[in-house]
């Protein structure tokens, strides 16, 4: 998979894309990500990338015409294939008006053989790259940062570790909070590990066993895979239900899961009178 990012500051990316899965992927091939400076693209001797807007207002905006030709020069197709069902290739303008990135979309993105991310700065890009260049716009919170940089980071970041052979274990991406993906079983063995189906990921432990008069869980040590399984979905269910109720509306949940969400209302009913 390749990425294609458009900024004004190409150095910010030396450090957040030269470590961890990101750089492994990268040195095994699987994904290859190109850092393009917009300023390579202006004609003016200050290369200049933004500009007051028409009609007044504070601050400056990016210009258009370096954007459109750095992005031209990529060979993309045009905007209307790139929109249509089945593309194999986008582009994204970060932006904090943008629909909320989130694991469903990174999961969509994964699946692109180019993901094209525009890097927004100042007080914003002149809107005819939002509607005549980019796909769709994205926003990865509700906030506003100084520019897509960081955004076009954690974006890579979340996509890169869906790419298979990025990961060293391929279930573990389908087990983690918001994965919208089901784990696959490749063993006849007992399976104590559940998919996340959307909820926050349950409690992991490591050795020692008691660390600090802080013990493990004694369900986790008793071999019982079953009973791990059980337990691991309900703290998955008591963590939603506690950080991000929201969550709980969105996802598929079983007869357990209610029959447990019920348990866990009526211990903290107890626990509120």
């Amino acid at each position: 998979m390749k990425f294609e990012i458009l900024t004004i500051f190409p150095d910010f990316f030396q450090g957040p894309l030269q470590h961890g899965i990101v750089r492994r992927a990268r040195e095994a091939g699987l994904i290859d990500i190109q850092i393009r400076d917009l300023r390579a693209f202006t004609s003016d001797k200050h290369r200049t990338v933004d500009d007051r807007p028409f009609g007044g207002g504070e601050g400056m905006v990016l210009k258009p015409e370096p954007i459109f030709e750095c992005a031209e020069s990529l060979a993309l197709a045009p905007v209307e294939q790139r929109r249509a069902p089945g593309a194999r290739d986008s582009v994204v303008l970060l932006s904090p008006q943008g629909e909320m990135f989130d694991q469903g979309m990174a999961e969509e993105f994964s699946q692109l053989e180019r993901l094209v991310l525009i890097c927004g700065r100042y007080e914003g890009v002149d809107e005819r790259v939002a509607e005549h260049l980019s796909d769709r716009e994205v926003s990865v919170g509700d906030f506003v940062l100084s520019g897509g940089e960081l955004g076009a980071a954690v974006i890579i970041d979340a996509v890169a570790r869906l790419v298979p052979g990025a990961l060293g274990n391929e279930a573990s991406s389908k087990q983690e909070s918001f994965s919208s993906r089901q784990a696959v079983k490749t063993t006849g063995a007992p399976d104590a590990t559940c998919a996340s189906g959307g909820l926050l990921d349950y409690p992991h432990y490591t050795r020692p066993a008691d660390f600090r008069g802080m013990p493990v869980p004694e369900v986790l040590v008793n071999g019982n895979h079953d009973e791990i399984r059980k337990w691991r979905r309900r703290r998955a269910l008591e963590k939603t239900l506690r950080n991000r109720p929201d969550l709980l509306h969105e996802v598929a949940l079983s007869e357990e899961d209610k029959s447990l969400l019920a348990e866990l209302g009526n211990e903290r009913g107890a626990k509120i009178k």
